[in-house]
């Protein structure tokens, strides 16, 4: 599943450079989270490093974008294929 940011966000920006696919971009007075782009960290690290690092835990499980861990890691391997280029 990819993630999402809902309105508890205080706008801090301590998300976006922990986010190893450039998912997470500033929006209108929130931070938002590129579904096509997020992967929950899956091929970089254990756990979604945006969560572990926000001070407010706004971010959480999209309800609408259901995604299977192998649907992750297939995102991840297209998302690094795309960079190689």
């Amino acid at each position: 599943m990819a993630l999402t940011i809902n309105g508890d966000c205080i706008n801090c920006a301590v998300c976006e450079p922990e986010c190893p696919n450039s998912a997470i971009s500033e929006g209108d007075g929130i931070y938002m989270i590129d579904p096509d782009r997020c992967t929950e960290c899956v091929g970089h690290f254990a756990e979604s490093q945006c969560i572990d690092v926000c001070p407010v835990d706004c971010i959480i499980v999209d309800p609408n974008r259901t995604e299977s861990a192998e649907q992750l890691q297939e995102k991840f391997h297209r998302l690094e294929a795309s960079a190689a280029v």
